[in-house]
C-alpha cells in the first residue's frame, strides 16, 4: 500500500510538472549559443544574461545560462540588439546582433569568457553565484563558492549540502543512510569510506572545490552502496608557477595542520596534501539498564561507567599526471592513512533479581588500542580519439587497509558472579587487500546521444588472526583456541557494463546495466570443517529521466537497485568478550544485500533563490541487520541476512541571498521507515526528521561571520529506537594581506552546554535495554591559513578511472550502527 500511495504521489507530481510546462507560449524568434571558459572549455553554469534593444537601455529580457552554460532566449520582436553575459570573477561577453522575420533565431554559437584580471576602482560586485547545479544522475555543491570554505572544515561544510545530513555526532547520512561510499576527483577512497567523520574533520574546506552527490549511479559504478557516492573534487591551480596553503588550527578538543600544494614543470603537472590531527576527547558518562525476560533470578543488570579517549590520524595523497601528447595522458594518484587511538573505561555493574535483591556485583577496568589506515595507489592511461570526447581508458588500483585492535581486560570487586571472570587480552589483526584492473571506452555519438561501457576485475582478500589470552592461577596469560580464529576471505569479482544516454530538446534519459559475478572462496585455520567457497551472480538495472521545466528548472526521475557485500569487520567470526555480559562476534556466511530506489526530484537555481526537493521510496528484503538476543543470561550481538526495510523519504534544500551580503540556507527530511523479520518476529515503525540552517552575513572591515543550528528527531531501528539531539555553533573570520592571502578565525559550538545526553532502548522478545549517555560536545578553538605562489595549469585526470564500492564498509563506524537505522549503515 505504501509503495501504491508513493507511485502516485510521484506519478501526480511529474503530471503536474508537464503540464506547466506545456502551458508556457513559445515567442517565434530568439537567440541562443554557449558560454564557455577560455582556459577549460567547459560551460559556464548559471551566468546572468541581459538583453537590450538598440538605443535603450532598460532590458527586454533577462535570463540565466544552463548548467552547461548554454542558453535560448526568447525575444519578443524583430529589431537590432545587444546582449551581455556575466558571471562572478569573470570578464562580461557581450555581442551585437539583428533578429529578423528571415532570420528569427539567430545563433551566436560558442561565447568565450575568462578571468577578470583588472581591479576596478569603486566598482562593488552585487551578484551571488548558485550554489548548487543538478544533472541527470547528481548533484554538485560549490565549496569553492561558499565563504564558510574558507574556515570550516569539509565535514562542518557538507551539514549545507543536498541530500545529506550529519546529527549531533557528526555521523554522516546520504540519501537517508549511513550506507554510502567515498570518492576523491572520481576515484573510490577506502579510507574515507570506512572513517569519513574522522577524515572530513581533518579535510580543511578550502582545499575542495565541490562536492558531488550521486544518488543514482549509473551501470558504470560499483553496484555498492544504499545510500549513493559522495564525489569531493579537490581544488585545482590555473596560474604558471607554484601555488601552497598552510593551515593549522587548535581548540579545547586537540590540534591539527595541514600543507597543500600545486606545481607544474613542462607537461608534467603534481599536486599534494598532508593533514595531522590529534584529538582528546573529554571523558563522557553512561548507564544503562536490561532486564532479561527469560530470567527471575538474575532479572535486572545495570551498569554505570565512564570512558576517555585519545587518538591521532594522518592523512596524505598526491596526485600527478604527464601529458605525452595531445591524445595520450598518464595520471598517477597514492594516498596513506594512519591513525591510533587510545581508549580507557572502567564500569560498576551489579544484578538484581526479580525482587530486587542484589545477586552479583563486579567491577571491570579496561584499556585498548586500535590502529587502522590505508595505502592506495592508482595508475590509468587514457588515449582519446580524434572524435572529441571519445577516448578509451585502462586503470590500475591497489589498496591495503589494515585494521589491527587489542586490549586488556581486569576484574576487582568480584561478589557472587556465576560465571568465570578472568582477566583477559586480545589482539585482533585485520586487513583488506585488493588489486583491480579495468578497462573503460567512452563515445558521445553526436550531440544526443551518447555510449559507453567497460570491463573489471578485482581480486580482493579479506583476513583476520584473532588471538585471545586468558589469565592462568601464576598470573600468565595464555591462548585459548577455543575463542580464537584466524579467518581468510578470498573475492574474484568480474563486471562488465553499458550506458546509454539520451539528449533530445529539454528532455534527458539515461539507462544502464551493470553484471558482476563474485567467485568466493572461506578458509577457517583452526576450524577447516567450516571452510566453503560460493559464487553470486548479480544484475544491476538503472534509469533516470530528466526534463527541462526552464532555463534552471528541471524535473528527475529515477529507479536504481544497489548491493552491499559484507565486508570484514561484518564476517570476522571472533567473538569479543570484554564485556562478560554482552559479546559480539561477526556472521562469515552472510549473503550480498539488495536495495531498491525510485526517486522524484524538482529543482530550481538562480543567484536569488535555490530549491532542490526530493521523494524517494528504497526497500530491501534481505537486509544486513544487527541483531541481539539473550543466552544463558548474556546478550550476544551479530549479523544476519534478516531484515526487510521500507523507507519513504522527503529531502528539501533551500538557499535565499535578501541580499549582496547575506545568504541564509535551509537543508531539511523527513522519512517515514517500516523495519520487519520473520526471523526475530519483530517489526518497527516511525518517523525521523533532521533540520540544519544556517546564515552567513558580511559584515564592516571585511569580517565574515556565520551562525548555524539544527538537530534530528529520535531515529527508529529494527529493535528499537534512540533519542533526538541538537546542535548550534558560529565563527568569525576575516583575510588580510593582499589577495586575501592569509586568513584567520575563531569558532565555537555548543557552547551553553558542555555535556549533551543521548539515549537509546532496544525491546525484544528476550530482553528489554536502555541506556544514557553524557558526552561533552561543547569546543572552541582558532584557524590560521596561508596561501602563497600563483599557478596556471591543472592537474590534467583521466575522464576514467577506478571505482571500488562493492563493499559494505564498517570497522570504525560500526559502532555508530546502533544510533542509526539497522542495516542501513
Amino acid at each position: 500500500m505504501q509503495l501504491k500511495n508513493t507511485w502516485k504521489l510521484m506519478f501526480l507530481l511529474m503530471n503536474m510538472a508537464f503540464c506547466l510546462a506545456q502551458a508556457q507560449t513559445k515567442s517565434n524568434w530568439g537567440v541562443k549559443g554557449v558560454l564557455l571558459d577560455s582556459l577549460t572549455n567547459e560551460g559556464e553554469p548559471y551566468a546572468t544574461i541581459r538583453i537590450v534593444q538598440e538605443k535603450k537601455t532598460e532590458p527586454v529580457k533577462l535570463a540565466v545560462t544552463d548548467l552547461d552554460g548554454k542558453f535560448n532566449v526568447d525575444l519578443p520582436q524583430t529589431g537590432n540588439f545587444a546582449i551581455h553575459i556575466t558571471s562572478i570573477g569573470k570578464k562580461t561577453v557581450s555581442r551585437n546582433f539583428s533578429v529578423t522575420d528571415r532570420q528569427p533565431l539567430v545563433d551566436l554559437g560558442k561565447l568565450y569568457t575568462s578571468e577578470a584580471s583588472e581591479e576596478l576602482e569603486g566598482i562593488e560586485v552585487v551578484a551571488q553565484k548558485p550554489l548548487v547545479k543538478a544533472e541527470i544522475d547528481k548533484i554538485s555543491y560549490s565549496i569553492a563558492d561558499d565563504p564558510d570554505s574558507k574556515t570550516n572544515t569539509t565535514l562542518e561544510m557538507l551539514r549545507k549540502v543536498p541530500l545529506v545530513s550529519v546529527d549531533g555526532e557528526d555521523n554522516i547520512q546520504v540519501n537517508g543512510s549511513s550506507n554510502f561510499k567515498v570518492h576523491v576527483n572520481g576515484k573510490p577512497n577506502t579510507l574515507m569510506s570506512n572513517n569519513p567523520k574522522e577524515v572530513l574533520k581533518s579535510l580543511p574546506a578550502n582545499s575542495v572545490k565541490s562536492i558531488e552527490v550521486i544518488t543514482d549511479p549509473g551501470a558504470k559504478y560499483d553496484a555498492e552502496g544504499v545510500g549513493g557516492i559522495l564525489n569531493i573534487i579537490t581544488t585545482e591551480g590555473r596560474m604558471q608557477g607554484y601555488n601552497v596553503t598552510l593551515g593549522a588550527n587548535g581548540s579545547n578538543r586537540g590540534v591539527g595542520g595541514y600543507a597543500y600544494g600545486t606545481v607544474q614543470v613542462g607537461k608534467f603537472t603534481v599536486t599534494g596534501n598532508y593533514s595531522y590531527n590529534y584529538n582528546n576527547t573529554p571523558r563522557g558518562y553512561t548507564t544503562s539498564t536490561r532486564e532479561d525476560f527469560t530470567s527471575d533470578t538474575y532479572k535486572y543488570l545495570q551498569s554505570d561507567g565512564s570512558s576517555k579517549n585519545t587518538g591521532n590520524y594522518q592523512f596524505g595523497n598526491i596526485e600527478a599526471s604527464y601529458e605525452i601528447d595531445t591524445l595520450n595522458l598518464i595520471t598517477f594518484s597514492a594516498n596513506v592513512f594512519g591513525g591510533k587511538s587510545k581508549s580507557e573505561s572502567e564500569s560498576y555493574s551489579f544484578m538484581n533479581n526479580v525482587d530486587l535483591q542484589k545477586m552479583y556485583d563486579y567491577r571491570s577496568f579496561s584499556n585498548s588500542e586500535s590502529s587502522f589506515g590505508n595505502t592506495g595507489l592508482n595508475v590509468d592511461y587514457q588515449h582519446s580519439m580524434k572524435r572529441k570526447g571519445e577516448y578509451l581508458t585502462a586503470s590500475y588500483k591497489f589498496n591495503n587497509s589494515p585494521n589491527d585492535s587489542e586490549a586488556e581486560t581486569y576484574y576487582d570487586d568480584i561478589t557472587d558472579v556465576p560465571f568465570r571472570l578472568t582477566d583477559q587480552y586480545y589482539n585482533n589483526d585485520a586487513h583488506t587487500a585488493e588489486h583491480t584492473l579495468q578497462l573503460d571506452y567512452v563515445n558521445p555519438l553526436n550531440e544526443m546521444h551518447y555510449i559507453d561501457a567497460g570491463m573489471k576485475y578485482i581480486f580482493r582478500q579479506n583476513a583476520s588472526d584473532s588471538k585471545y589470552f586468558m589469565e592462568n592461577e601464576d598470573g600468565s596469560f595464555v591462548q585459548n583456541e577455543d575463542q580464537s580464529s584466524m579467518f581468510d576471505q578470498g573475492q574474484n569479482i568480474l563486471a562488465a557494463y553499458a550506458d546509454y544516454q539520451l539528449k533530445w530538446k529539454k528532455l534527458g534519459f539515461k539507462v544502464g546495466a551493470r553484471y558482476e559475478h563474485t567467485f568466493m572462496d572461506v578458509e577457517y585455520a583452526y576450524f577447516p570443517d567450516r571452510n566453503f567457497d560460493a559464487n553470486f551472480d548479480d544484475i544491476v538495472p538503472t534509469a533516470n529521466l530528466s526534463y527541462m521545466l526552464g532555463m534552471s528548472s528541471s524535473l528527475r526521475a529515477n529507479y536504481n537497485m544497489r548491493i552491499n557485500r559484507p565486508g570484514i569487520w561484518y564476517l570476522n567470526p571472533f567473538r569479543d568478550t570484554s564485556n562478560p555480559t554482552s559479546i559480539s562476534y561477526g556472521n562469515p556466511d552472510l549473503d550480498t544485500e539488495k536495495s531498491h530506489n525510485l526517486g522524484l526530484t524538482y529543482s530550481s537555481f538562480s543567484a536569488k533563490f535555490s530549491v532542490n526537493a526530493t521523494i524517494n521510496y528504497n526497500f530491501t528484503n534481505n537486509g544486513i541487520e544487527r541483531y541481539s538476543f539473550m543466552n544463558n543470561g548474556v546478550m550476544e550481538n551479530t549479523y544476519d541476512n534478516i531484515g526487510k526495510t521500507q523507507r519513504t523519504r522527503l529531502s528539501l534544500w533551500m538557499n535565499w541571498n535578501p541580499g549582496n551580503k547575506t545568504r541564509i540556507s535551509i537543508n531539511a527530511s523527513g522519512s517515514y521507515s517500516d523495519f520487519s523479520s520473520k526471523k526475530l518476529d519483530t517489526k518497527n515503525s516511525g518517523f525521523q526528521g533532521n533540520l540544519f540552517g544556517n546564515i552567513q552575513q558580511t559584515l564592516p572591515w571585511d569580517l565574515r561571520f556565520s551562525v548555524y543550528g539544527g538537530g534530528s528527531t529520535p531515529y527508529i531501528s529494527l529493535q528499537g529506537k534512540g533519542s533526538s539531539n541538537y546542535f548550534y555553533g558560529m565563527n568569525l573570520s576575516r583575510s588580510f594581506l593582499k589577495d586575501k592571502r592569509l586568513n584567520v578565525s575563531v569558532y565555537v559550538s555548543n557552547i551553553f552546554n558542555y555535556y549533551q545526553k543521548y539515549s537509546n532502548e532496544t525491546v525484544t522478545d528476550t530482553f528489554r535495554s536502555w541506556s544514557e549517555s553524557k558526552m561533552p560536545r561543547s569546543s572552541y578553538g582558532l584557524s590560521i591559513s596561508w596561501r602563497f605562489g600563483e599557478l596556471k595549469a591543472q592537474v590534467k585526470r583521466t575522464a576514467r578511472s577506478i571505482n571500488n564500492d562493492d563493499v559494505k564498509s564498517g570497522g570504525n563506524s560500526s559502532s555508530s550502527e546502533g544510533s542509526s537505522s539497522s542495516g542501513t549503515n
